[in-house]
């Protein structure tokens, strides 16, 4: 747990507003705002001031009272508590159209988390260069892992395949998982697994465009 932070307790709705907070001050920083307040930064970020007080009140004491908060302080305070100041090493698991599209997406690499290795089980993308990675057979996954220390493992597969990807990633001795695949993998509890659901979002909007019809 960083030196900064309050509570290891910390509810995941939080780490999630956190994330929020954090792309809304850059965009602040961006347009060269200096200091910010909690109210407007609540505003732009879809909560309430107590909200984000609250929220930050977990790792330490941020800002002054009638002031406001310094937003690049801020930020750094942030992305250190969070552990996000530093490099994340990642291996892509699925080479197809998707996962062209997250090695194509410069944001990872701009916010540390860097794609080191790609894998794949289709013999005719094996040994493909992309970006400067040569394509690996997922069965190379654990001696890459553990030479080049990947901490977590990115699924990009067809839903068929995520679960035979995820097990190459646990065998691999990786402990967090992000998985794009349209699919529920199953994994030990000494796993996490974060899914990126884009059908959970069109569902959503899908509903709320009938309901308001």
């Amino acid at each position: 747990m960083p030196a900064s932070m309050k509570s290891d307790h910390i509810p995941r709705a939080t780490i999630q507003r956190l994330a929020i907070y954090v792309q809304v001050l850059e965009a602040l920083a961006r347009d060269g705002v200096k200091v910010v307040s909690s109210n407007p930064l609540a505003e732009a970020c879809g909560v309430n001031g107590s909200q984000v007080r609250k929220d930050l009140a977990y790792f330490g004491e941020f800002g002054t009272r009638g002031v406001g908060y310094n937003v690049e302080a801020l930020i750094r305070a942030i992305t250190r508590s969070l552990g996000v100041d530093r490099e994340w090493k990642m291996a892509l698991v699925g080479v197809g159209n998707l996962g062209r599209a997250i090695l194509n997406h410069g944001e990872f690499r701009a916010r540390g988390f860097n794609i080191i290795g790609l894998f794949d089980c289709d013999p005719f993308k094996i040994g493909e260069n992309m970006h400067g990675l040569e394509v690996k057979c997922t069965e190379d996954l654990k001696d890459f892992a553990a030479e080049n220390q990947v901490e977590i493992g990115v699924i990009a597969t067809p839903p068929e395949r995520a679960q035979r990807a995820a097990g190459h990633i646990v065998d691999a001795g990786i402990k967090s998982i992000l998985n794009f695949a349209p699919a529920r993998v199953r994994t030990p509890e000494r796993v996490h697994v974060e899914y990126v659901d884009f059908f959970r979002h069109l569902y959503s909007l899908a509903f709320e465009n009938i309901r308001t019809d």
